[in-house]
């Protein structure tokens, strides 16, 4: 093996647990298969229950259903404190009675799940995952549901439909499917005003540029120079008068019976426009102030300063008279209707809703906001919401019948989990999946569904790491030791819970280590939740980890000093091993830093390198013309 840098003799400095024989034993009780961490288990993206109301992040309920049944009997308490949307108590209640996809997991895996009815209990600190969470384990009957949303629907196209017509490329009056706007960018050079879509945008194939040249002085620039031209109007809902950039109508994309069109705008477009300009928004939408933080940025969000300001006023008319609506409906049949409405409202109904250019394509692709942002791109698209909530419909008419058919008793809590009301040892297994330190802060995220449903997050028990909060890794770790200490009292003696958990930052591990020390918890297994297709920011963020880790907790006061191992003799062991692999993704860099990552949890160790640091020292030990190699 080559000498050692001196930056990998400071790696060699730090030391390893290796897997010793002193960890907690593995459980000889027949209510538990710990074979389930023995390989990687898929969390997939798809499915209704899954796809009914987008969120930040989500674990498929499949996934989460597997490892109950594999941890727990029937009867049992299951708990999860960072309750997200509620995917822990859907995988609770799809234990009652799989579904297929479920029972070929397990037999693929050769497990031994033991089926049947489980309680649940889930807490969560923001009012949007609550809400979700308590929604779908209502059993709302999905035919009730369906008959009451399409009539809501139609009482609202009668009333405001003409707000989406539109003139189709051959003069006959259609129907607009979504329509695209632009930023106007400010020439550095002869101060001229060309609009983003003409200047980076081009069709047959798609593409979208980061230069532009002046149609005036024909000079070339980036577009991240450019400054965007401004416009100051009256905001009639605040009564002042508001400074935010300037955008057009670029393209209009439309429908006239079963034929689609697109176009460029018309005369027709601009004096729509100015009717809807003049039209009274119904008053049924929150008049909230934004309460900016860490995703607050100076360009983009410049003059947005309350929640209706992401919406065109079109788009805003649609969701207020839909609203006003539902508001007139009573008991859970009103919960189930906000529900859909929350579920399109903030990722498809406000400017945030993008267009991308994938490869091989003709035209621009209509997507939705990007999760866990507040992202404004320069192209922001308007969607046309009663055709999109139509659409949702049978998505969630399907999820309300997929729960409706399952057993067992679920509470939902939108609180924190530092204090419950649970009594000490009542709960027989927790699966969790806190916040990723500061991965998202979700409470600002969220803000635009949560003040619509007027249930916010208190954010001063949030467990994040978050500079406009003044939480850094010490004060997360303080929350997070907080909320485990809390489940270290509710877990009954020989219960035991499972933590799924991402990070690329070594500090973040080091804090998830120490509140596993403080709160009373050994890690006794590790393994990987091969998400399919990860969330938004960890296939966007470099050097990211390939799946989250799966770590298995035991009630544990006190860890024994255990064997060590070098750092680099660990990374030489896992890339022996990912070698001679015959799976594609255990040589992946990510895959990699994820096994690092297990084999040091499981010695109660953090691991001493961030993602960046592992996989330049990957690169250039391990890495031979782009293959995974050892050194000779």
């Amino acid at each position: 093996m080559p000498e050692l840098t001196s930056a990998e003799r400071v790696v060699e400095a730090s030391k390893l647990p290796a897997r010793p024989d002193c960890l907690p034993q593995r459980a000889n009780s027949p209510d538990v298969d710990l074979s389930v961490y023995s390989v990687p288990l898929t969390s997939s993206r798809g499915g209704a229950l899954f796809c009914a109301h987008p969120y930040p992040t989500k674990i498929d309920p499949v996934a989460i259903a597997l490892l109950i049944a594999c941890h727990t009997k029937p009867g049992d308490v299951v708990f999860d404190g960072f309750g997200g949307s509620g995917t822990t108590a859907i995988g609770a209640l799809l234990c009652s009675n799989p579904p297929d996809e479920l029972r070929s997991k397990a037999k693929s895996l050769g497990l031994a799940p033991r089926w049947g009815s489980r309680n649940v209990v889930v807490y969560e600190l923001s009012g949007l995952g609550a809400f979700i969470g308590r929604t779908l384990t209502l059993r709302i009957d999905p035919d009730l549901f369906r008959r009451r949303a399409e009539a809501i629907l139609r009482q609202a196209e009668t009333r405001y439909g003409w707000i989406y017509q539109a003139e189709d490329d051959q003069g006959r009056v259609g129907e607009v499917r979504h329509i695209i706007w632009t930023d106007v960018l400010v020439c550095g050079h002869c101060g001229s005003d060309n609009t983003f879509w003409e200047g980076c945008v081009s069709l047959e194939p798609a593409n979208i540029g980061s230069q532009f040249t002046c149609r005036k002085c024909h000079k070339q620039q980036d577009v991240d120079a450019a400054a965007r031209r401004k416009t100051t109007t009256l905001d009639d809902v605040l009564a002042q008068e508001v400074t935010t950039r300037l955008r057009r109508v670029a393209r209009v994309y439309g429908v006239t019976g079963r034929r689609t069109w697109a176009r460029s705008p018309v005369a027709s477009d601009l004096k729509l426009l100015k009717r809807i300009q003049e039209e009274l928004v119904p008053r049924a939408f929150p008049v909230a102030a934004m309460r900016w933080g860490d995703l607050y940025r100076a360009g983009y969000h410049e003059g947005i300063t309350h929640v209706h300001q992401f919406y065109t006023r079109r788009n805003l008319i649609a969701m207020a008279a839909l609203n006003e609506l539902v508001g007139q409906e009573v008991g859970p049949i009103r919960q189930a209707l906000e529900f859909w409405l929350s579920s399109y409202n903030a990722s498809h109904s406000t400017i945030m809703t993008r267009v991308v250019a994938k490869k091989n394509t003709d035209d621009l692709v209509v997507t939705s906001n990007q999760p866990g942002v507040l992202y404004v791109s320069a192209l922001p698209v308007e969607k046309n919401v009663f055709r999109g909530l139509r659409r949702k419909l049978t998505t969630i008419s399907q999820a309300f019948a997929e729960v409706q058919a399952l057993e067992g008793d679920v509470r939902v809590v939108q609180g924190s989990s530092i204090a419950t009301d649970l009594p000490d040892g009542s709960v027989d297994y927790v699966f969790t999946d806190p916040p990723f330190g500061g991965n998202i802060p979700y409470s600002e995220a969220n803000y635009i569904s949560e003040a619509w449903l007027g249930k916010l997050t208190e954010t001063s028990d949030e467990a994040i790491v978050s500079p406009a909060q003044g939480k850094d890794v010490g004060g997360y770790q303080a929350l997070l030791t907080k909320c485990f200490s809390e489940f270290r009292r509710i877990l009954k003696p020989s219960g035991l819970a499972t933590v799924a958990f991402h990070s690329t930052q070594a500090s973040v591990w080091q804090a998830l280590v120490n509140t596993f020390k403080a709160s009373g918890f050994a890690v006794s297994e590790a393994s990987i939740l091969d998400k399919r297709q990860g969330s938004f920011k960890q296939v966007t963020t470099a050097n990211h980890a390939k799946g989250d880790a799966l770590l298995l907790l035991r009630p544990a006061p006190t860890t024994r000093p255990q064997a060590l191992d070098s750092c680099a003799s660990v990374i030489h062991d896992l890339v022996f091993h990912a070698v001679r692999s015959t799976n594609n993704d255990e040589r992946s860099p990510q895959r990699l830093y994820s096994r690092f990552i297990a084999r040091y949890m499981v010695g109660h160790a953090a691991p001493p390198l961030d993602a960046e640091q592992f996989y330049r020292l990957l690169e250039a030990r391990f890495m031979r013309n782009g293959n995974l190699c050892i050194p000779e």
